[in-house]
């Protein structure tokens, strides 16, 4: 199986997930045909249209999702949103935008379900911008309550975080900051992140994507579930939770999904917590309607 291509039979997870649950990070890509791929992109994706996410989260239990604009679609949003329209109220969105959208456009999306913005620090998947752009688009989306979700490496934070404390409106920290397990819970920059959400309480984590940060293939991720059991347990009302379907740019392999909920249990380990992570967070945070 090429490893561009999604899990082609994701197990049913046996972990059965509670009422409400939310995917709080996944994609959609194209069809290209119909919402075709940024320009200046740096990775082309393969197609992975609604429908194909719809099917998964029926498959795995999901009942709620929060979409997030990845960097191969730019500033174009028109693929996200769609989903959003034929998600019917069980979707959220994170988008990309830029410096020149106007607050009619941002309201707009605000009436679909878009509830905050996504800044990519990751030099190998975008171009990093002035300081500028981030300090005026937080301004502006905080008129709308939106957040700000954050995507850098940990060994970014140290250059990162003076703008981000900066930035007056709720962050949301992709992929736990990248760190290095290498460097163990005690390492410097992991430990940066969890003062980050220690100091700051309206700083949320999402706990996922435990095969991009892993030594292993296999499903079980046993070196990356230490640290995600950490945040989960220290900070219960700032973590979120989600798949990264269909988990652009893996080189090493492809994860099964269903094996990847099957995790959760490992690091969100009683029902209060898997509720407070699955449910209750992204409930809060996204304003689903009841």
């Amino acid at each position: 199986m090429p490893y561009s291509a999604v899990y082609p039979n994701p197990k049913k997870p046996d972990f059965k997930l509670p009422s409400h649950a939310c995917d709080a990070h996944c994609h959609v890509f194209g069809p290209a045909k119909n919402f075709p791929y940024a320009r200046e992109r740096k990775y082309t994706p393969i197609d992975a249209p609604k429908e194909k996410l719809f099917a998964l989260h029926q498959h795995l239990g999901f009942e709620r999702s929060v979409l997030v604009q990845a960097s191969c679609h730019g500033t174009d949003n028109s693929a996200m949103l769609d989903m959003l329209k034929a998600g019917q109220g069980r979707y959220r969105g994170v988008a990309v935008v830029g410096s020149d959208i106007s607050d009619e456009e941002l309201l707009t999306m605000h009436h679909a379900g878009v509830r905050g913005i996504r800044f990519n620090f990751v030099k190998r998947l975008v171009d990093i911008k002035p300081v500028e752009y981030y300090q005026t688009l937080a301004k502006r989306i905080a008129k709308l309550d939106w957040h700000v979700v954050v995507y850098f490496e940990s060994q970014q934070l140290a250059d990162l975080e003076e703008l981000l404390k900066d930035l007056q409106v709720p962050l949301v920290i992709d992929h736990m900051g990248r760190p290095d397990i290498n460097k163990g819970i005690a390492g410097q920059d992991f430990q940066r992140i969890c003062n980050l959400l220690s100091d700051h309480p309206n700083t949320w984590v999402k706990v996922g994507c435990h095969e991009r940060l892993t030594n292993q293939e296999s499903a079980g991720y046993k070196d990356v579930i230490p640290f995600a059991k950490h945040l989960v347990e220290m900070f219960a009302s700032q973590v979120l939770w989600g798949t990264d379907w269909p988990h652009p740019n893996m080189k090493s392999h492809m994860p099964d999904d269903g094996a990847l909920v099957d995790n959760i249990p490992a690091f969100a380990v009683t029902k209060e917590l898997q509720k407070k992570l699955l449910v209750e967070n992204p409930h809060r945070l996204y304003e689903f309607d009841d």
